[in-house]
């Protein structure tokens, strides 16, 4: 049967089933999900003929995603974006195994490769897991993510225009959450403490929300530095550069702060034509200083006791706060209870996602802190290398590492190599953003929610597209052919 075939017979199909789904909510005179019915048949049908449609509605709709949980089942979904991605992921399998094709470029890809390696130890430290259906939903949520966050929007991101589609749409969503927000906060007159919870409930804290601008103000300022833009479309782009800004600003997200301030240390590197392995030599020397001389850092920075305020100069002065700041406090419990999770099981870890079920029996007294629970039901490790650990053991953390320095090397080789202007400040500004994610990663991990995992591992496939289909070209906007034999699933 011929793929036209398959498309005409879905369209009958979802017809039948929105007739029937509408009769059935005229009969009950359940009027309100009646009218949510052509809304859910439209998004079938962009599955069955547009699915790149849904990839850039996933974009925009991921800021405005709302956590529902259901206690019977012990799920979370964020609604509607990991239902749709969950689709796609489906989607992606079926066709996979029906038709065994896909992009060779970006399959053999070394961040592809590396994102293998570490389904691979997932799925092996899923087996020795303290509470294996923990770690299995944990494992399938992870491949609603990145499937088609990464491999999928590697081959959308083929057609370049489809790169600032992308991105554009993400700051549509994150600009009407950041105008909710900023009204919110107002009514509060701007407080400090405030600024942790009225971005809810579309981020569940100020420090995703914070992750999240700071990803944004970085890709933002690469899409205002394309050549060819408009001068309405440049200043707009600028009005919402200055909003996104403000909103960090106002978000009290010390470590959202740190990660632009990396962010713009290594574009200061590559604007100078620092090699990429003096910019890693730079790295190793200053984390082996930190281990060498930690306890006489600890010491220095016991003696700080400025607490996180409304004030910003002392919000600044409170990242350093190791004696009486909660918020680092409780950071540094979170860390020495997975460093004696690690200890106890240094090869295969705990399990994927157990991290906030188990270690509430790693705490101890004297590190608890007032926001620190006996039954350890706070969240996770507060770090994506530090977590992984925990859960994966030390292979587990290795891999973060080594997914941080292949996405670093590839991106900066691309820059170097790249003959267009476009590809170059693309693949640069991707670059940078997930540095300042991993930066963040340090202090807090977020590739478990949509709100950061979409983002980050499209930005990942930003770096692959360039790599593979764009930076070799003279004209950035020659569009490249879709119709290849190995591509992935209808990009048309």
């Amino acid at each position: 049967m011929s793929s036209k075939h398959v498309k005409t017979a879905a369209l009958y199909v979802i017809s039948a089933i929105f007739v029937a789904v509408g009769l059935y909510f005229v009969v009950k005179k359940d009027t309100y999900m009646a009218f949510a019915t052509p809304a859910v048949l439209g998004v079938l049908l962009l599955y069955v003929f547009s699915l790149d449609k849904v990839l850039l509605l996933v974009s925009f709709l991921t800021p405005l995603s709302i956590n529902i949980q259901s206690l019977d089942v012990q799920l979370a979904l964020s609604v509607p974006v990991e239902p749709l991605l969950a689709g796609l992921l489906v989607l992606f399998i079926a066709k996979y195994l029906y038709d065994h094709k896909f992009d060779v470029k970006i399959s053999t890809h070394p961040i592809s490769i590396v994102i293998y390696i570490m389904f691979i130890w997932m799925i092996v430290t899923t087996i020795t897991s303290e509470m294996p259906v923990v770690s299995i939903k944990f494992v399938v949520s992870r491949l609603w993510f990145v499937i088609p966050a990464y491999f999928m929007c590697a081959v959308l991101f083929k057609e370049p225009k489809n790169i600032a589609r992308f991105v554009w749409l993400y700051i549509a969503g994150l600009v009407i959450v950041v105008v909710y927000t900023i009204i919110n906060h107002a009514k509060h007159g701007f407080d400090g403490d405030t600024a942790h919870w009225v971005m809810t409930p579309f981020y569940n804290d100020h420090t995703a929300y914070g992750a999240a601008l700071a990803v944004y103000i970085v890709l933002c300022i690469a899409l205002l530095c394309m050549p060819g833009m408009k001068k309405s479309r440049r200043i707009a782009g600028l009005a919402v550069l200055c909003l996104l800004v403000v909103a960090i600003i106002l978000s009290f997200c010390r470590a959202s702060w740190i990660s632009l301030i990396a962010a713009l240390g290594v574009l200061v590197c590559v604007l100078l034509k620092i090699r990429f392995k003096y910019i890693a030599f730079i790295a190793a020397v200053l984390i082996g200083l930190f281990f060498t001389f930690q306890q006489q850092i600890f010491d220095s920075l016991s003696k700080n006791d400025q607490d996180a305020s409304g004030n910003i100069m002392e919000n600044i002065q409170s990242m350093t706060n190791i004696s009486t700041d909660a918020s680092n406090l409780e950071r540094i419990n979170r860390w020495n209870s997975a460093f004696r999770m690690f200890k106890e099981r240094p090869v295969f870890g705990w399990g994927p996602g157990t991290y906030q079920f188990v270690y509430a029996p790693f705490q101890e007294s004297k590190n608890k802190t007032i926001i620190s629970t006996n039954s350890g039901d706070m969240g996770n490790a507060h770090s994506e290398y530090i977590g992984a650990l925990a859960e994966q053991g030390l292979i587990g953390s290795l891999i973060v590492l080594t997914l941080v320095i292949t996405f670093m090397y590839c991106g900066l080789m691309t820059y170097r190599r790249a003959k267009n202007r476009e590809s170059k400040i693309l693949v640069l500004g991707a670059t940078l953003a997930l540095l300042g994610y991993f930066v963040h990663g340090t202090l807090n991990n977020f590739l478990d929610t949509d709100k950061l995992a979409v983002p980050i591992w499209s930005c990942m496939a930003i770096i692959t597209a360039i790599d593979c289909y764009h930076a070799d070209k003279e004209n950035f906007y020659e569009t490249t052919e879709l119709s290849e034999p190995q591509q992935a699933p209808d990009q048309k």
